[in-house]
């Protein structure tokens, strides 16, 4: 089945790497307009049809950029219907509230969000800061959607086959990013367990950061698998804590988007892990990273809402004590060796 028949008016908000991978892979099908905050980045963009948060991917003839904020929403809240718009929000999780809230009283058509993790501060996920924000519009709140998985924005720019969830409580608007996403060598599933989805999408980054530390101290393959494993059954606990299914877990945005962020080579929260290993300080790794590590706040996050829910959550606490405590790498490898044995499964 065909799904990119019709073209789509599209609007991304938030130009960083994974945005601007989203832009090029959709541009090729769709009217697409990549929006920047920062006026000078999108100059340099323009007039290099090159990202600098993406270099060596260039972008294709028909893909708009700018930092017009007005634009940007026009070109969806004036498409017709039949031009089914998407508004697409590519910002981290600590944007998201003030981009939202940049659309408060305004008829934007939906919003589609690609971020991953908690709030820091509120420990919400981001359906929640969107409910917050938007939900309480009128008679007509804005329908709203998470599109996740595992996918590093290098490899979907380059074109390389990536498949992802989207989640929403409206079947209306799961179809409709399906329609416009899936199709190239983008595939799309919907799914309407919110909750899991964002809950595998945030908590993996924090096993990321686990693994990397395992690996840069030459722990090992089995170790690797071992704390992969684990790392799953954390994140399905606290999700099903949360009200997710379980099932979901074992899916893209569980299983898959685990696997991915703890062994690929691209991962920032991997290479998190790998400089911990070597006894760099936090500041330093985030500075010579120069993205955002959405698992270093998300493990803070993680934490709390572990302890508030009574969730066991070993893993997290290990990172969140390397991180925040001042515990050694090396300690909070020999902590989690040290777990008196239990069941498998629980």
């Amino acid at each position: 089945m065909q799904h990119d028949k019709h073209p789509s008016k599209i609007t991304i908000l938030g130009a960083g790497a994974w945005g601007t991978a989203v832009a090029i892979a959709l541009a090729a099908r769709h009217d697409v307009l990549l929006w920047g905050r920062n006026r000078q980045q999108m100059r340099d963009t323009e007039a290099a049809r090159e990202n600098a948060y993406l270099p060596g991917h260039p972008l294709p003839p028909s893909l708009r950029v700018g930092s017009d904020f007005e634009a940007a929403l026009a070109h969806v809240i004036d498409a017709r219907p039949d031009e089914a718009p998407l508004l697409i929000a590519a910002c981290p999780v600590a944007g998201l509230r003030p981009l939202l809230e940049q659309l408060r009283g305004r008829t934007v058509p939906n919003v589609v969000w690609l971020c991953k993790g908690f709030e820091a501060g509120t420990g919400l996920l981001p359906h929640q800061v969107m409910a917050e924000v938007l939900g309480a519009q009128g008679e007509h709140p804005v329908p709203g959607a998470a599109l996740s998985g595992p996918s590093f924005a290098q490899e979907v720019a380059r074109g390389l086959p990536c498949a992802l969830s989207v989640a929403s409580e409206s079947a209306e608007l799961r179809e409709r990013v399906v329609a416009a996403v899936h199709g190239g060598n983008l595939r799309v599933y919907a799914c309407d367990d919110l909750v899991g989805v964002e809950v595998g999408g945030a908590v993996k980054n924090v096993m990321a950061i686990a693994t990397g530390t395992a690996d840069g101290l030459g722990m090992g393959l089995n170790a690797r698998a071992a704390l992969i494993t684990r790392g799953l059954a954390e994140i399905t606990r606290l999700g099903v804590a949360l009200g997710a299914q379980p099932g979901t877990f074992m899916g893209l945005t569980g299983m898959g988007d685990l696997i991915l962020t703890c062994t690929g080579d691209l991962s920032r929260n991997r290479r998190v892990g790998l400089a911990l290993a070597q006894g760099k300080a936090l500041d330093t790794i985030v500075a010579e990273l120069g993205h955002v590590a959405e698992g270093v706040p998300c493990a803070k996050s993680v934490r709390e809402l572990a302890h508030r829910m009574g969730v066991e959550m070993p893993i997290t606490e290990a990172v969140a004590g390397v991180l925040f405590d001042g515990v050694a790498a090396t300690e909070m490898a020999a902590r989690l060796l040290a777990r008196d044995p239990r069941v498998e499964l629980a």
